[in-house]
């Protein structure tokens, strides 16, 4: 109160930097309101914060004016403010209209906000957590901070829509995953403009809005249980494509503006430690994405060059650390048998076989942790290491420093193991360290890249390997194949007509040399129990659409197999050199089920639909 009496007495001398004086230069209250105030005895007890607000002269956000006034905060006009688009970096839309502030600009590292209580204590300290950096607030008006606001958000919605929160899968994922994508590439689009093309990718180590770009194309991948990221960038002013691969198919993410093709790139390549100015030869590396987000996860990283000097990045996310059950793989009761059988023997050698990305290293592992006990001694070599199991010894492959596959698997036999996995028999040498391994008393395990368990034993005699050893080691090949499995929640039964059904086993037997009877049998075994020795109970599904599969119609993959076991005349067929043709029949002879009929016995279980089975074998 001794202000306002000072006031009474002040004789038109310029104003002190006070409250009341602050008052009077904002005209928020007049001289003869303060004047009549000031001879108040209530207001006189009050204080004078609280009697401005008692008597009605000013209101809360009034007074908080006042106050920045009194303390020098700086002011702006929140309606005509043209705002920096790296401010938007920091502080997003979403989060500006939560706190009700606006953001500014960034001026040495700091990042400018208005507020109508720039006084207001923690609200600083909290956008300094959001936004990462210091905060400098400044004072604007309330109602045009508002309007200003709304405006932005209308022209934005994107930017303050939740794309996600990971909430139900245990995920705690950062603030920018929750941002749209297409909201950041308007904001690195407007700072592409600020900064210059030349200047946006040597900033693509420091904050921007590329930064966060691709840090939130990899969150959604990883959210929409991606397994690769696709960027295709194109030549002249063509925007560049961005696909995930989901359930083995590619789907279309996101187009980017030619103007940002080369910053993202830079941005990968520098995240994934690779040469920037390197672009006329392939690259590869990877990015441990938990170093940039709290997301545990792992990327393998391709770059390869293509026409006028464009660059396209593929990469990969290995999220998955643990082994599938081995339940859970999509065995059939009878293939779920044979594998833990081969998998018991205390040696030998067992070859998953198949096209890249079918799901060899996964079936491995599961096989591995079906044996994984305490009592035995397990070393793995792999590039990469995909899945981590406690207990096992695992070593990372790198060819640079001459750590090869053959060469890891002659240092695991001075190691006294039990069971090894080799990654790959790319080689002769590799083959034959895996076959002399298991005739000296080991399981090993590893994969090779053909399309069927017959194939499998010609590659390994082409590669010189010799047949009676490889005859007597050999226990078992696992052939497979991913398909997409149908959604439970809207994939549609129909009843298979007689001729839709004589047609089906015709395809189920093509190929071998089982009789219609014989096929029928077994597809009645497979179908429902109610299907059981009646022909019309058999149906088929196909996939519909709905939202909890995305309106595809298919959610998560499935395991197709074919396993040929190695005994009885089979060990001979392998030893005399015999051809694929007749390996091939006498596997299914011994009653191995080829891709094909695996597939159809799922299509009549109703796991898949027939598209997905023909997929296969088609």
């Amino acid at each position: 109160m001794a202000e306002l009496r000072a006031l009474n007495h002040e004789t038109g001398s310029a104003p002190v930097r006070s409250l009341v004086s602050s008052l009077v230069h904002l005209h928020l209250s007049d001289i003869a309101s303060l004047r009549l105030l000031a001879v108040d005895p209530e207001a006189g007890r009050l204080g004078l914060e609280h009697a401005l607000l008692d008597a009605g002269l000013v209101n809360e956000l009034e007074l908080e004016h006042a106050r920045a006034h009194m303390l020098n905060v700086p002011e702006i006009d929140a309606a005509a403010f043209e705002i920096d688009p790296r401010a938007l970096v920091r502080l997003w839309w979403r989060d500006a209209a939560r706190y009700g502030v606006l953001p500014l600009g960034m001026a040495s590292g700091v990042l400018y906000v208005a507020s109508p209580t720039p006084l207001q204590q923690g609200l600083e300290e909290e956008l300094r957590v959001i936004a990462d950096c210091v905060v400098s607030l400044v004072w604007a008006d309330k109602s045009d901070i508002d309007r200003r606001l709304a405006r932005e958000n209308q022209a934005h919605p994107a930017a303050t829509t939740a794309s996600g929160t990971g909430e139900g899968n245990g995920l705690h994922l950062p603030q920018p995953a929750l941002q749209d994508v297409h909201a950041l590439v308007e904001v690195a689009l407007k700072e592409l403009k600020v900064w210059g093309v030349q200047e946006q990718v040597d900033a693509a180590n420091e904050s921007s809005g590329v930064i966060k770009l691709v840090n939130q194309m990899v969150m959604d991948a990883y959210e929409q249980k991606a397994s690769d990221i696709h960027i295709e960038t194109n030549q002249g002013d063509d925007v560049s494509r961005v696909r995930f691969r989901k359930d083995g198919d590619l789907e279309d993410y996101l187009t980017l503006p030619f103007s940002l093709r080369a910053a993202v790139v830079s941005r990968i390549k520098i995240m994934a430690r690779l040469d920037i100015s390197e672009r006329r030869r392939p690259q590869d590396g990877k990015i441990n994405f938990n170093d940039y987000v709290d997301i545990k996860l792992e990327l393998r990283v391709a770059v390869l060059p293509t026409h006028d000097n464009m660059e396209d990045v593929v990469l990969r996310l290995l999220a998955s650390s643990r082994p599938i059950p081995l339940p859970q793989l999509g065995f059939s009761d009878r293939d779920a048998a044979i594998v833990q059988r081969l998998t018991n023997r205390p040696f030998g050698l067992i070859l998953a076989c198949g096209p890249t990305g079918s799901g060899k290293t996964t079936t491995l592992h599961s096989l591995l942790a079906h044996i994984n006990t305490d009592s035995r001694k397990i070393w793995t070599a792999e590039d990469p290491i995909e899945i981590t199991q406690k207990g096992l010894r695992q070593l990372q492959v790198n060819p640079k420093i001459g750590v090869t596959f053959a060469s890891a698997m002659r240092a695991f036999l001075r190691a006294d193991p039990d069971v090894i996995m080799i990654g790959e028999v790319r080689d002769s040498e590799t083959a034959g360290v895996c076959i002399e391994a298991s005739l000296t008393g080991h399981l090993v395990l590893s994969t090779l890249h053909t399309n069927s368990a017959s194939e499998s034993v010609i590659r390994l005699l082409d590669l010189g390997m010799d047949a009676m050893n490889f005859g007597d080691s050999l226990i078992g090949i696992v052939a497979q194949r991913l398909v997409r499995s149908l959604c439970p929640h809207c994939c549609v039964s129909r009843a298979l007509s007689h001729d839709e059904y004589e047609l089906l086993v015709k395809e189920y037997i093509q190929g071998t040399s089982l009789s219609p009877e014989e096929g029928h049998r077994r597809l009645l075994a497979a179908a429902s129990p109610a299907a059981e020795g009646a022909q019309s109970c058999i149906s088929v599904r196909h996939a519909v659409g709905c939202k909890l599969c995305g309106g595809r119609g298919y959610k998560g993959r499935l395991g197709i197999y074919e396993i040929l076991e190695n005994d009885g005349d089979m060990r001979r067929k392998i030893q005399t050199r015999a051809p694929t043709s007749e390996i091939f029949a006498e596997a299914s002879k011994a009653g191995m089920r080829t891709l094909r009929q695996d597939a159809l016995e799922k299509v009549v279980a109703g796991q898949i639909d027939l598209k997905q089975a023909r997929t296969v074998y088609a």
